[in-house]
């Protein structure tokens, strides 16, 4: 067995018997459930439940891997004292965290909406879009979490960062735009909000679901501007690109980081 194997299959042992990651999966269970009690139809569930994704799976994803990591630290330096490429250490490393999360979640969302998307008329593209969101941006932000727990040892400055990194990001990112739109209405913004909705995954993944329910007045400016660009065939190819390398992308430095490093 390769040696990516054998740490991916200590990590995901490990995890499987955790408790945030059945809470983590229930309380989506949760909220998908109750969404069809109380939300009414279909692409109403959809939408409430595509702003929980957005909000919850960077949150955990960056929190719980931050603390996983950095609780993981002496099993690390065990397996880096042995004659072990470090890049199959790292890649094994963060598939044993990342894709327990990302099960978890799939799960959690995808088995209620297939009892009840039938009966509530959810589109099947949207939930498909939503469940492939929730996965990439599990797998972005498990990176993240990674290339910081890797560059703070201390566990605290750690978890601070990881959450004013979720802040930024799902939160203040938004905020920013819009108070760059007030003040620079007067210019020609095309291409920087274009540049600053590649530049957040959060914001791809919205603009990706959203699209696939063809809820154009919740787009909002980035999203509108980046439907009438792209169109509503391209816009979705484009936005599953950009998120595809958002999850990419951090994983490559996360690995330099991991490689320069000094255990």
């Amino acid at each position: 067995m390769s040696t990516v194997a054998l740490v991916l299959r200590a990590g995901v042992r490990d995890l499987a018997r955790s408790r945030w990651l059945l809470a983590y999966a229930g309380g989506f269970w949760a909220i998908t459930e109750s969404l069809f009690l109380f939300g009414g139809t279909g692409p109403q569930v959809m939408l409430s439940l595509l702003n929980a994704v957005l909000l919850i799976v960077p949150l955990v994803a960056l929190v719980f891997g931050t603390a996983h990591v950095q609780a993981s630290r002496e099993f690390t330096e065990l397996l880096l004292a042995q004659p072990l490429s470090r890049r199959s250490v790292f890649l094994g490393l963060y598939l044993g965290m990342a894709l327990p999360l990302a099960g978890a979640f799939v799960v959690g969302v995808s088995v209620p909406l297939a009892f009840h998307g039938a009966a509530s008329a959810v589109p099947r593209l949207a939930f498909v879009l939503l469940a492939v969101a929730g996965l990439l941006l599990t797998l972005a932000f498990a990176a993240l979490a990674m290339l910081i727990a890797h560059g703070v040892d201390d566990r605290l400055r750690a978890m601070a960062r990881a959450v004013t990194a979720w802040f930024a990001l799902t939160i203040a990112y938004d905020g920013a735009v819009i108070v760059m739109v007030s003040l620079l209405g007067d210019w020609p913004l095309e291409r920087p909000m274009l540049v600053a909705l590649l530049g957040n995954p959060v914001d791809l993944a919205r603009v990706l679901v959203l699209t696939a329910l063809d809820a154009t007045a919740l787009l909002g400016y980035t999203g509108a501007l980046f439907r009438r660009l792209f169109g509503t065939s391209l816009g979705p190819a484009v936005a599953l690109v950009a998120l595809t390398a958002w999850a990419v992308v951090p994983v490559l430095l996360a690995r330099r980081r991991f490689l320069r490093r000094d255990f």
